[in-house]
């Protein structure tokens, strides 16, 4: 997740640059149920509106818990699926809290409603996270149900009327793209407390020029919009969080964007950006789906490491034998292409492997997600070429 407020406020207020953090237990997000009430457009998880067979149940729940604790993971992150489909989740979610976990929740929304909105506040989450791909006309054709945005919405407002914190979380689409600035709009008119941009991870892209390519521009001018928007509301103290997910590139194109607007703070920001590092599945984000198979992260779903009713969840994560872990957990991953050429690797990591798996069928290929040309990237721009 790349924090982009927390870079913002440095423009405010900067602060010394230090070695990276190093949590001392990844962020695992708990894919507790796959069954789900909506069946959306750009779900990972594939789910259904049905139950499915081999789930953990309460039991086990609590002892991957016990496991996850071992292993010094500092946050739980309930998803699905819908979470709040499964009966026992606020009997789970209090158990993390008594744990000391940071436990958050990612729901459609949908459900959220008077009759559950006490149990959901009592439950103790950390923060709720609603997911958003439009204005009403867009979300509900993404979600294939007709109201889903304005119960989502809802949701929303019932959330914030109970005192938790809450946040938008919005997968960023060629489909979706033109509702991006109502949105952000929305976050403020209705007080919202945080607004997730997660890229789609495309595939299928090939050697575009980065200059021409449509999902390109787009991405780079939504970032644009996000960035500005950032710096609006740290330049006015509001406590709003931005944040993004799924492509590392923001960094630096962070970095670019800095440079054109404040080019006396380049440095200092550079230097905060290698802090951060980039990419961290694998190494501070993990996934457990709903059969309690590890991944590297929610979008390694067919990429199994191991299972938690076989081995405890550190010996999982702590073993290089596999040779995705080995190299996501190198401290230079053995990225080639254009990526192996970057001169910022120090800040990206080398983007989303799992893009390059995908498309090229090698954990360490190019990542064709990046919108960042060959001149921001510190190489020669080249000509158009398509494979």
């Amino acid at each position: 997740m790349f924090r982009v407020s927390q870079f913002m406020q440095e423009l405010v207020s900067p602060t010394p640059a230090g070695p990276r953090r190093i949590p001392p237990g990844p962020v695992v997000i708990w894919n507790l149920v796959r069954r789900c009430n909506l069946t959306c457009k750009h779900c990972y998880s594939i789910s259904a509106d049905r139950d499915f067979a081999g789930e953990l149940d309460t039991a086990e729940v609590f002892r991957v818990m016990a496991d996850l604790k071992a292993a010094r993971v500092p946050v739980l992150i309930l998803s699905g699926g819908e979470p709040l489909l499964r009966p026992d989740l606020f009997v789970i979610a209090r158990r993390a809290k008594a744990l000391g976990f940071y436990v958050g929740l990612s729901s459609n929304g949908t459900l959220i409603g008077p009759d559950n909105i006490e149990a959901i506040a009592a439950a103790g989450f950390d923060y709720v996270g609603i997911s958003l791909d439009g204005l009403a006309a867009t979300h509900d054709r993404f979600r294939r149900k007709t109201g889903a945005f304005d119960a989502a919405l809802a949701g929303v407002r019932l959330c914030k009327a109970a005192g938790a914190k809450v946040g938008i979380r919005f997968t960023l689409a060629q489909e979706n793209a033109h509702d991006f600035p109502a949105l952000l709009d929305l976050m403020e008119e209705e007080g919202i407390d945080k607004f997730y941009l997660s890229h789609l991870n495309y595939a299928g892209r090939g050697n575009k020029n980065r200059n021409d390519d449509a999902h390109f521009r787009t991405t780079r001018a939504a970032m644009d919009l996000l960035f500005e928007r950032a710096w609006r509301h740290a330049q006015a103290g509001r406590a709003s969080e931005f944040v993004t997910g799924n492509n590392d590139a923001d960094g630096v194109y962070l970095l670019a964007w800095m440079r054109r607007h404040f080019p006396g703070r380049a440095a200092h920001m550079r230097a905060r950006l290698q802090q951060w590092g980039g990419n961290a599945s694998g190494v501070n984000v993990a996934n457990i789906d709903n059969l309690g198979i590890i991944h590297p992260d929610t979008m390694w779903w067919n990429y199994p490491l191991g299972n938690v009713r076989e081995r405890p969840f550190g010996d999982i994560w702590a073993d290089t034998s596999d040779p995705l872990m080995a190299g996501l957990k190198e401290a230079r991953r053995p990225v080639k292409g254009r990526c192996a050429a970057c001169a910022h690797r120090d800040i990206c990591n080398g983007n989303t492997r799992v893009r390059a798996w995908q498309t090229a069928g090698d954990f360490w290929a190019e990542d064709p997600g990046c919108y960042l040309t060959d001149a921001e990237i510190g190489l020669p721009e080249t000509a158009a070429m398509e494979t």
